[in-house]
């Protein structure tokens, strides 16, 4: 099958260092190309796979921007318009979408957002077009099914590069955007209330926040923040971990952090909302809590061991439900159905 995959023009493929969609679009192209599909990337220049690579804006450029967006999937557009053979296109841009009219190939869309008005009006207005979304958890799908139709295939990465960690580092770790509804401040509270170190991973994506909410709070000595972290010492940092906080305020999407930790042996402690109750399972790869105190519970119970916690099985787990190999099979059922070819995908067991 010869695919085109439009990424963004906003990070790279993979990312150096934050860039979920990114890291899903690396995952993706790899495993369609050693299963033997062609693939066209479309992405910015210095991105590095193994497909033919085709770009308008030669590095990634940082905050996102639409009009910046619209000019990289025109590009893509007009690209597979001069060309014979692609088969598919894989989108994970919605301004690809305004796009289908013209293109006579089916269109497979990933909405990799919550659930944005904005975007609603463009899923409005291109309803009827030979495009098949995709949702990246239940929970986000529901939210925009007054919209659209869409699957849900759950992201997945490769298994090997999380290795087992031994999570005897005697702190805890949070990683991801200093933003608000990431909740690194409540993350920070949680494990000042557990009496624990907690290390921080990431870069604040709003300045008025951070100077409110989580700068006075990086002046304990129990807080230590790492700054934004390739993937070496991201593993490091998760697999040496007692646990994972993941204290969101907001419906979450997908949440890679949460597969990367449990992939590493880390349990994932969060809160019941987006995507987290379908991708944590109690007990064995972490905790739903309904509060800060919970949570805060929870982690004294781990650190201590008065909580025991099975790091294989948190792994294993994590491998069977949430690998790249799934994900692939799952697209690539995904594309046959947008071309009518029949497909079966393995059912995985939670």
């Amino acid at each position: 099958m010869r695919i085109a995959v439009v990424s963004t023009p906003f990070v790279a493929v993979p990312p150096p260092r934050y860039g979920g969609t990114e890291l899903i679009v690396m995952n993706l192209v790899e495993g369609l190309a050693s299963r033997g599909h062609e693939v066209t990337l479309y992405a910015t220049g210095d991105s590095q796979a193994p497909a033919r690579v085709r770009s308008v804006f030669p590095t990634a450029a940082w905050p996102p921007n639409t009009y910046r967006e619209i000019v990289h999937a025109a590009a893509a557009a007009y690209d597979v318009l001069s060309r014979d053979g692609i088969d598919v296109i894989h989108a994970h841009v919605a301004s690809l979408l305004a796009f289908a009219r013209i293109l006579d190939v089916p269109i497979v869309y990933t909405v990799h957002h919550d659930r944005d008005e904005a975007l609603c009006d463009l899923y409005r207005a291109t309803h009827g077009y030979p495009i098949t979304m995709v949702a990246i958890s239940a929970r986000q799908r529901d939210l925009i099914s007054d919209i659209c139709e869409a699957r849900v295939v759950h992201h997945g990465v490769s298994p090997s590069l999380y290795p087992l960690g031994p999570g005897n580092g005697g702190y805890v770790a949070f990683l991801g955007r200093f933003a608000p509804e990431k909740g690194v401040h409540v993350a920070i509270d949680v494990a000042r209330r557990a009496r624990l170190p907690i290390r921080l991973a990431g870069k604040s994506h709003d300045d008025r926040y951070f100077g409110a909410e989580v700068g006075p709070r990086l002046r304990d000595p129990l807080v230590r923040w790492v700054g934004e972290v390739s993937h070496a010492p991201k593993v490091r940092l998760l697999g040496d971990a007692v646990a994972t906080l993941f204290p969101i305020n907001w419906e979450e999407p997908f949440g890679l952090v949460m597969i990367e930790s449990m992939l590493c042996g880390t349990p994932v402690l969060s809160f019941p909302r987006g995507s987290a109750p379908e991708v944590i399972d109690e007990g064995i790869t972490g905790w739903l809590v309904d509060s800060e105190v919970q949570m805060a519970e929870k982690l004294v119970h781990l650190a201590s061991g008065k909580e025991r916690f099975d790091r294989a099985r948190c792994r294993r787990f994590a491998a069977r439900r949430f690998s790249a190999d799934r994900m692939v099979d799952e697209y690539l059922a995904v594309y046959n159905e947008a071309l009518g070819i029949p497909h079966h995908v393995p059912q995985v067991d939670r």
